[in-house]
């Protein structure tokens, strides 16, 4: 089932409603970088965007590492696809955590993904978030950065998970993250407004 489009903030029942509710994904062919979120949270299952919960520092550290001109708000994730950028899910229902994930689940979703990316072919997928990754693809030692291994041709990149519960990770870590896959894929970084005033 897919979220309702949202313009404005869900209530708590709307939001509670979400579990097991679908984003859809945001893809196409000749994609430079796919994203690939755990699954989405019940937040992003209300209004049917990605990355869409108040607090999630993916759309800023897309900016701050180089993808986009601009901060984009979740309901502008569309303007994603001309730069180059899509995103998916290993998991593709909401929950409130993806701790409410289990083993095999993010197992099957990496088999999902697998497909996914071959029909798509991005030069690169990558995957926010270490420990779904490493359960979900057996790589128990993975470390954030390039992986020995790809998926078809598309080269596979490991992100910290940008989500606002992730301590262990600070927006300046992120931006410093997201612009070495910036880098290593060539992407043409956009140009940055200058502020007036």
């Amino acid at each position: 089932m897919t979220a309702p489009p949202h313009t404005v903030r869900p209530t708590h029942a709307e939001i509670a409603a979400a579990a097991g509710r679908q984003v859809p994904d945001l893809l196409r062919p000749g994609l430079i970088v796919v994203f690939v979120g755990i699954n989405p949270g019940l937040y992003s299952g209300a209004v049917g965007h990605h990355f869409a919960r108040p607090g999630n520092r993916f759309w800023r550290a897309l900016h701050e590492g180089g993808l986009t001109p601009r901060v984009l708000r979740p309901d502008e994730e569309r303007q994603l696809l001309p730069l180059g950028i899509g995103i998916t899910n290993i998991v593709a229902r909401a929950t409130a955590t993806a701790a409410q994930l289990s083993p095999d689940e993010l197992r099957a979703g990496a088999r999902s993904l697998e497909r996914t990316l071959r029909r798509a072919r991005p030069a690169f997928a990558a995957v926010l978030g270490l420990g779904a990754y490493r359960t979900a693809f057996g790589r128990p030692r993975a470390t954030a950065g390039e992986q020995p291994e790809r998926i078809g041709e598309t080269r596979v990149w490991l992100l910290p998970n940008p989500s606002g519960l992730n301590a262990h990770h600070q927006p300046p870590d992120l931006a410093r993250a997201f612009a070495e896959l910036a880098r290593a894929a060539e992407y043409p970084a956009p140009r940055r407004r200058r502020s007036v005033g």
